[in-house]
């Protein structure tokens, strides 16, 4: 049975206070814990380790009966003792009685399986520590403070779901499995990119009676092939022809909801703006909404006959511009 170092598995001196220790172990936990390393045999057993050494460290008692016993146990096998014939009821009985020549403790020599079963009661390790920690401290680890001490929160869950703007527009929903039960995410209109549902209760579970941690559910907003969003505002390119733009007219734009006939003025500039009031997306939580922007793209014409070419000549003369 090997002496276990408790300080040296939660990496701190043996001067550490409580609150130190209290530190070391809440970080190691945190890195070992079986939910973060699913599968993870070594990641167990280590985790194990943790709360065992923290046991004994976070509690007084036990740590002054662990510093006490551990130092003598080790100085004994250093010698080369053999851990079975260890005095196990020195240990125990230290103080009880005062018989001359015994070194301050009196009755029988207690042999090592004697000492395990007057504390645990079995020669059957299933308390889930180490065989080093039942000999000294036996059922203690079942105690109603061992596992207040050991409570730990569950971790919080983050899920990501895509919506498209069209789904912003007019609000969506989500069902998600969770074992034998469905949650509805229902998604606001307005949502935005990054924002979060929370369910409470619905991360990973708690140990030893901590609350479960929450689900995120973060609202991811699809690229869309025709308009781009800025907050509530949407903007989109349109092309319309020279002589529109020159001229004037009618064109149809695309909107969330279908086209839109828009009124193009004369003599429309390339990269000009016209604005389409409450043709955006829904302000999150009120009865708003955004505009949409549209911007000109003027298509200058190709492939000239010679006779258009003539008469771009003489607009051109006209404007004085050769």
């Amino acid at each position: 049975m090997d002496y276990k170092d408790y300080y040296k598995t939660l990496g701190v001196s043996k001067t550490a206070d409580e609150k130190e220790i209290k530190a070391a172990f809440r970080k190691l936990a945190q890195q070992y814990h079986p939910d973060k390393n699913l599968g993870d045999k070594s990641a167990e057993d280590k985790f194990k380790e943790i709360n065992e050494a923290y046991q004994v460290l976070s509690d007084s008692e036990k740590r002054q009966k662990y510093d006490q016993f551990g130092s003598n146990w080790e100085q004994f096998r250093s010698t080369g003792g053999d851990p079975g014939g260890f005095d196990w009821a020195r240990w125990a009985n230290a103080g009880a009685g005062t018989g001359a020549g015994t070194g301050g403790y009196s009755g029988r020599r207690m042999s090592q399986q004697e000492f395990e079963e007057l504390f645990r009661g079995t020669g059957t390790n299933t308390s889930g520590f180490s065989d080093f920690f039942n000999m000294m401290f036996g059922g203690a680890a079942g105690s109603a403070a061992f596992q207040q001490a050991m409570r730990m929160d569950g971790q919080d869950v983050a899920r990501e779901v895509e919506i498209s703007l069209e789904e912003v527009l007019t609000g969506t929903s989500r069902l998600l499995r969770k074992g034998d039960r469905t949650l509805t995410a229902k998604i606001p209109a307005g949502a935005k990119d990054g924002s979060k549902l929370r369910f409470a209760g619905e991360g990973t579970a708690g140990v030893n009676g901590g609350k479960a941690g929450d689900l995120y559910l973060v609202v991811r907003i699809l690229p869309h092939e025709r308009f781009e969003r800025s907050d509530a505002d949407l903007i989109c390119q349109q092309e319309v022809d020279l002589y529109t733009a020159l001229l004037g007219g009618t064109i149809s734009v695309p909107t969330l909801e279908g086209n839109f006939e828009l009124k193009i003025q004369p003599e429309t500039q390339n990269g000009q703006k016209y604005r389409l009031r409450s043709r955006g997306l829904p302000v999150a939580g009120t009865t708003e909404r955004g505009n949409l922007y549209v911007v000109i793209t003027v298509r200058l014409p190709k492939n000239l006959s010679e006779q258009e070419r003539s008469l771009v000549r003489q607009l051109a003369q006209l404007r004085g511009a050769h």
